[in-house]
């Protein structure tokens, strides 16, 4: 059984739309991730399960009970939800030490004395804060600050954590230890996550699940590897990792890029019809072999640059540009040098 269960969900500001008639189902120890690029609707949808905004339309209900219904004009306020929140900004208590920061909510619930102790002794010991609880905000880093935000989720036992981009304010190395971390604590305490964020490489670490938002509209919902591998339309294809539309023209059996077609045949079928469309394809999903290997798509290498252990190729084919990126062992090519190219795997999508 679905632990979060939104049913027709629809949120308007004025005339605009913000999501339009969502349906999910989450279920209890799963983490979720909402992605999309910036006002597709993931954090209004984050602030309609918290309570922070009403449903315009639609129901939402957590282990079967009604949380916001406008058929049934109902409303549970934030407080009432048992949800942990986790927001960008860290969020910490200035004046209160690490402990008093993770029990402070405790304390304006009037829970018992040994029962907050417990309880806020769990949450640092496993966010690794344990020999801080002294230690005030302004003497901790970024990164041990969200791990007091993340104790004081953790402390209250919610029945499922949002977190709201957490970790955009962090360098990039300590947001890829967080990821780990927070991954670690979905298991430890199994809870139920729903994670927005607009970090691809984010989403894909962290979900069991994840839904691509566009306009307020969901455009797939899929585990990390069905949505890279089987993107259900051409901006879900274009929004999850690196990739290339090639314009290609089919001419009887054979496929060309643009207008080159004195450049050969692309090797793969289309599975669509027409003449004209566009062939989609990952920079890894391409081969790049010396002038003369006999197979392939004639092209010319017009960029070659070092990313760590790849090599990133900008290759041209008459007019069009075409991104591949190989590993650097074994990189013989070089700026301005002729090659040939082989597709390993093709999209088709129509052109415009």
């Amino acid at each position: 059984m679905a632990q979060l269960t939104l049913k027709d969900v629809t949120k308007r500001f004025g005339e605009v739309t913000a999501v339009n008639r969502l349906n999910l189902e989450v279920e209890k120890g799963e983490c979720f991730s909402f992605l999309g690029p910036s006002g597709c609707g993931k954090t209004t949808t984050l602030r309609m399960i918290a309570g922070f905004e009403d449903l315009d339309e639609g129901e939402l209900s957590v282990d079967g009970k009604i949380f916001s219904s406008s058929f049934r004009k109902y409303y549970l306020p934030p407080e009432d939800r048992d949800f942990g929140m986790v927001f960008q900004a860290f969020a910490v208590w200035p004046h209160l030490n690490v402990y008093r920061n993770v029990s402070f909510p405790l304390e304006i619930r009037h829970l018992p004395k040994h029962e907050i102790h417990e309880r806020v002794s769990r949450a640092l010991k496993y966010t690794g804060l344990a020999k801080q609880e002294h230690v005030f905000p302004k003497q901790l880093s970024g990164g041990e600050q969200q791990r007091v935000a993340l104790a004081r989720a953790i402390a209250i036992n919610p029945k499922v954590m949002l977190l709201d981009e957490p970790l955009s304010n962090l360098d990039p190395k300590l947001r890829e230890e967080m990821r780990f971390e927070i991954k670690d604590l979905q298991k430890k305490f199994d809870l139920t996550i729903i994670f927005v964020t607009h970090d691809q490489a984010e989403a894909m670490a962290l979900s069991d699940r994840m839904l691509v938002m566009k306009d307020g509209v969901v455009q797939q919902v899929d585990t990390p590897l069905g949505i890279y591998d089987r993107p259900a339309n051409e901006f879900v294809f274009s929004f999850i990792g690196l990739s290339n539309f090639i314009p290609v023209e089919r001419h009887g059996d054979a496929v060309t890029i643009g207008s080159a077609s004195d450049s050969g045949d692309v090797g793969l079928r289309p599975d669509i019809e027409g003449t004209a469309f566009k062939m989609a394809v990952r920079p890894s999903e391409i081969e790049l072999l010396p002038a003369g290997s006999g197979s392939g798509v004639r092209a010319v290498i017009s960029r070659r640059s070092y990313l760590g252990d790849i090599v990133d190729y900008l290759v041209k084919v008459g007019d069009t540009e075409i991104r591949v990126q190989k590993p650097r062992r074994g990189a013989t090519l070089n700026l301005g040098d002729t090659c040939c190219m082989v597709f390993n795997r093709a999209r088709w999508f129509p052109a415009g």
